[in-house]
């Protein structure tokens, strides 16, 4: 698949300089950045001696590079994408503002930031506080989509660039394509390399005699693309007769949601929980990826593991699995919005255990990656 480009004023496209410097503004959250890597390895492969920097939350940053390795420098598999990674941590600047801590991080951020001396910014959020970010940064061209999520970024753009295609993955990529002044591939994505995970979890899973195994998250966003913790642990136990292990993925915050599923699965289900550079290794040997429209899954996605997609509020069109074997559960009922309600939307209530069970068993039915 091929992404065209429109600009949306008269200036040049970027492509009639060349360019030297380029950074990649995107803060998170974990599938939003996941859904932007596609564009940002476009832009690498179209421009490959530039120096590449990523603007992200601290909390995201193992998405580009592994914890133990240095945030700038020569690329590795470590680091396989940029250069230099710079990281901010909003959630702590907002729950502390006035404090004089704060503002000699964002200091010393915005500092770093500047001393990128970038040519080009490219902001993939299209939020107010990304854009400011991207203004801040000094960059003197800073490229945004023409429509954003929130309008007022437009101001602090100075060119725009209209979204093409449905996934928010192509949508990326063509405003990185505005940014080449060409049409851009997409191709696949490197993610960092941990070794002491990879190593880990090849040990674990020979001493655990596993050859197989769906790892489930059913953690979401919000509670309305929950789907219920008792249906993922009826799945598993389906799923261990066909001699396929289920590990579940669990955040920060979600070790009670963790517990339920293993408990409904009957002790066949394992619990895990970990940093981002070990959920990766984990991804990367699974068979298949259960799970709601979350973060995981989209990782899942990127590193060609099957997925079944189970789907209420949001847009599959849109969000759902993108470029891997996957089945996609959505009733009729849900109705697209990303309003967090509470509680679960009524139409993902109506997808039964049973029609995940038959889903997977398609996949695995397939043979993709689960040989």
């Amino acid at each position: 698949m091929i992404v065209e480009w429109t600009v949306s004023n008269s200036q040049e496209p970027a492509a009639s300089t060349k360019i030297d410097r380029l950074l990649i503004v995107r803060l998170g959250a974990m599938g939003d950045v996941i859904h932007t890597l596609p564009a940002a390895a476009a832009l690498r492969r179209a421009f490959p001696a530039a120096i590449f920097g990523w603007l992200i939350e601290e909390r995201w940053a193992e998405l580009l590079c592994t914890l133990p390795s240095p945030r700038s420098g020569p690329r590795s598999p470590q680091r396989p994408l940029v250069d230099k990674v710079h990281t901010v941590n909003t959630r702590q600047w907002r729950s502390d503002p006035f404090s004089s801590q704060t503002w000699e991080r964002m200091a010393a951020g915005l500092s770093d930031l500047r001393a990128g001396e970038y040519q080009i910014a490219v902001d993939f959020q299209g939020a107010i506080r990304s854009s400011l970010l991207t203004r801040w940064s000094g960059t003197p061209i800073r490229y945004g989509f023409a429509q954003p999520r929130e309008n007022v970024a437009t101001m602090f753009y100075t060119r725009q660039a209209m979204a093409r295609g449905i996934h928010i993955i192509e949508q990326n990529l063509s405003l990185a394509a505005a940014v080449a002044g060409r049409p851009l591939p997409i191709i696949q994505v490197e993610f960092p390399h941990d070794q002491a995970a990879d190593k880990e979890w090849d040990r674990r899973l020979k001493e655990g005699a596993i050859e197989k195994f769906v790892l489930m998250n059913p953690g979401a966003g919000w509670r309305a693309k929950q789907w219920p913790a008792e249906r993922y642990g009826l799945v598993a136990r389906e799923l261990a007769d066909d001699g396929m292990k289920a590990i579940i993925n669990s955040g920060p915050d979600e070790q009670e949601l963790a517990r339920a599923v293993e408990a409904a699965s009957g002790g066949v289900a394992e619990r895990f929980a970990g940093s981002l550079s070990q959920l990766i290794a984990l991804t990367r040997n699974a068979s298949l990826f259960i799970g709601g429209d979350t973060g995981p899954l989209h990782l899942a996605a990127a590193l060609s593991i099957p997925v079944v997609g189970i789907y209420g509020p949001t847009d599959p069109a849109r969000n759902g699995p993108f470029g891997t074997p996957s089945i996609v559960l959505r009733n009729p009922s849900s109705r697209t919005t990303h309003s967090h309600h509470a509680q679960p939307d009524d139409g993902l209530l109506e997808i039964s255990a049973d029609q995940v069970v038959a889903a997977a068993r398609q996949l695995i039915s397939t043979g993709s990656r689960l040989g």
